[in-house]
């Protein structure tokens, strides 16, 4: 890959990331008025208002928020694509392999966040307003752990076998899944 396309993979995963980030704020109904909430939320406007004309929110799950950042993941095929000659139509195939993608930030997300929140609660500081935000989006996906590992005494071990499921996840399971996607695009 040329500078442009490195550029323009590092440009799409970062605002592909925003717009997880997102739908996550939305999905566990996250403090609005947190000024991180605001900024991602007035960063990703552009893009996923004009979007919410057309798919729905159903519930807490922004439709929009999620076509947005599988297009924009894909978009990266897509100029690539076409820029080395692909036709069109055979970069549609790349939407698969775009929203797989979204699953490797999604898993990348719920890992750092619950490094953020363990290294917080070492250090002191979970009072702070990102703390606080990351521990919204982390913890729908730390109760069921923390419901059958309680702490015991003053330490509390479900944080660390959800980093460990989660790097099961990706390392054995999303690359099977992986295999899968990349042979039908093949």
């Amino acid at each position: 890959m040329n500078a442009f396309g490195d550029i323009l993979s590092l440009v799409v995963q970062i605002f592909s990331f925003l717009l997880l980030i997102r739908l996550l704020l939305q999905l566990v109904q996250a403090d609005f008025y947190n000024p991180i909430s605001q900024a991602i939320f007035k960063l990703c406007a552009p893009v996923v208002n004009p979007l919410s004309k057309i798919f729905p929110t159903l519930g807490s799950l922004n439709l929009a928020a999620l076509i947005a950042a599988i297009a924009v993941q894909w978009l990266l095929y897509l100029v690539l694509g076409l820029s080395g000659g692909m036709p069109f139509l055979s970069t549609l195939l790349y939407i698969p392999v775009a929203a797989f993608k979204l699953l490797f930030i999604l898993i990348e997300i719920y890992f750092w966040g619950i490094f953020i929140l363990a290294i917080s609660s070492w250090v002191g500081t979970t009072s702070h307003p990102t703390v606080r935000l990351v521990g919204q989006i982390v913890e729908p996906y730390l109760r069921p752990f923390r419901k059958f590992i309680p702490p015991m005494g003053m330490m509390d071990f479900s944080p660390m076998v959800a980093i460990i499921s989660l790097m099961v996840i990706r390392n054995k399971l999303l690359p099977i899944l992986g295999g899968f996607i990349t042979s039908l695009v093949s």
